[in-house]
């Protein structure tokens, strides 16, 4: 008897799980491609488009200067250029020349959250003239540099090896301590 409570129990539960509300409707593609920004590290993800140092600078001055300064100093909003060289320090400072391990993150995070009033309201080719520019102002690339989807991903940063797997078990990086495969990187 008490076995087919519980038989009963679960199949009144199933049920329940398993009703239609009659609510919304699937999401299409089109409807999942706006929110299909994300840009991997190896420029997976990457837009259509190209940006020069040179116009990044206006960009800069017109929607970036206000709140990471003339130059990228900082003040109100985080300092994105110098630092490099500080990060073993006792006074670490964490720019995009200093402490970023790929150009392609630099890219990801302007067009998804710049300008802090109005997210992801600048163009592709702005977002990438002004990682281009905030690349130069860190020696990074030099002063004719133009990105796009081809050239940002080979872009290589100063700390781009200051990175190791995190090996806690709680990840997929568990560390391997007898007979372990070669280390194959999954970012170029």
């Amino acid at each position: 008897m008490l076995a087919l409570a519980l038989v009963l129990g679960l199949a009144e539960a199933m049920s329940v799980q398993a009703q239609v509300y009659g609510l919304g409707h699937a999401a299409a593609e089109r409807d999942l491609a706006a929110w299909n920004i994300d840009v991997a590290a190896d420029g997976v993800g990457l837009p259509k488009g190209s940006g020069s140092v040179e116009r990044g600078r206006s960009v800069y001055a017109q929607q970036c200067a206000a709140c990471h300064g003339a130059k990228g100093e900082g003040k109100p909003a985080d300092q994105l250029v110098g630092g490099r060289g500080t990060l073993a320090s006792a006074t670490p400072v964490k720019t995009i020349g200093s402490f970023w391990p790929y150009a392609t993150t630099i890219f990801d995070f302007i067009n998804r959250a710049m300008p802090y009033n109005a997210p992801q309201s600048l163009s592709a080719d702005d977002v990438y003239a002004v990682t281009a520019y905030l690349l130069y102002l860190n020696d990074v690339v030099p002063q004719d540099t133009v990105l796009d989807a081809r050239s940002l991903p080979k872009v290589r940063m100063p700390n781009r090896n200051g990175f190791v797997d995190d090996s806690r078990p709680d990840t997929r990086n568990v560390a391997c301590s007898r007979n372990c495969p070669p280390a194959t990187p999954t970012v170029p």
